[in-house]
């Protein structure tokens, strides 16, 4: 079992969390965008299979980072497909990662204010509701397209603040892409943690430079 990782609950009033890969396996994403999506592709132009993982592969690379890479209505005007109901195809695989409603309930008890604080598109977020239990657990739900900003992006803390009013003294942070807690560590929020493996279909991530969560179990005592 996981050791427990230590946190100063009594001085964190709100708690923002990510959603894929850090509430939610990342491989339902992974193996939609990497997997499911170049074979549809393929078969709609009547291209290989291979083709059409290159050319999504130099389109992503080409807008990472960015609100568009996150954006359905950007993919789905590029590509000419449905996302959305290419996702259902696959929708299946979409997880909660183990522990997370504990941990939820624990942050209930412990009167914290529960943020989703995401970079996926509105419509995607509503799909993945609809197949697993976890809006009724925060307080709110933002995107990044809500702020005009993806995590990662200068000034999306900034622009945050105009949506949700924090203390990042007293604001804790779980996410699991290392270019986002960049960005709110050089702007002050005090408690980042990361997970150790985003995907559970791949290996565990080197994540030296902050806590990594193996189970949320470590987090309720």
């Amino acid at each position: 079992m996981a050791s427990a990782i230590p946190i100063e609950w009594h001085q964190i009033n709100t708690v923002f969390l990510d959603m894929d890969g850090t509430l939610l396996d990342l491989h339902f994403d992974n193996h939609f965008w990497l997997e499911h999506m170049p074979k549809r592709y393929a078969e709609k132009n009547n291209i290989s299979y291979q083709q059409a993982s290159d050319i999504l592969i130099r389109h992503s690379e080409s807008t990472q980072g960015s609100l568009d890479w996150y954006c359905l209505d950007h993919w789905t005007n590029t590509l000419d497909l449905d996302v959305i109901a290419l996702k259902h195809e696959v929708a299946d695989k979409i997880a909660i990662r183990k522990n997370v409603i504990q941990f939820l309930t624990h942050l209930r008890t412990l009167n914290k204010r529960i943020v989703l604080l995401t970079n996926a598109h509105t419509d995607s977020v509503k799909l993945k509701f609809s197949y697993v239990e976890l809006e009724s657990y925060f307080d709110t739900v933002i995107t990044s397209h809500d702020i005009g900003l993806a995590k990662e992006e200068l000034g999306f803390w900034e622009a945050l603040a105009h949506h949700e009013k924090f203390d990042k003294k007293h604001s804790m942070f779980i996410d699991d892409n290392f270019d986002v807690l960049d960005n709110a560590k050089q702007i002050g929020i005090k408690y980042l943690l990361t997970i150790s493996q985003p995907d559970s279909k791949k290996p565990i991530k080197n994540t030296d430079n902050y806590v990594a969560i193996e189970d949320y179990q470590q987090l309720i005592y």
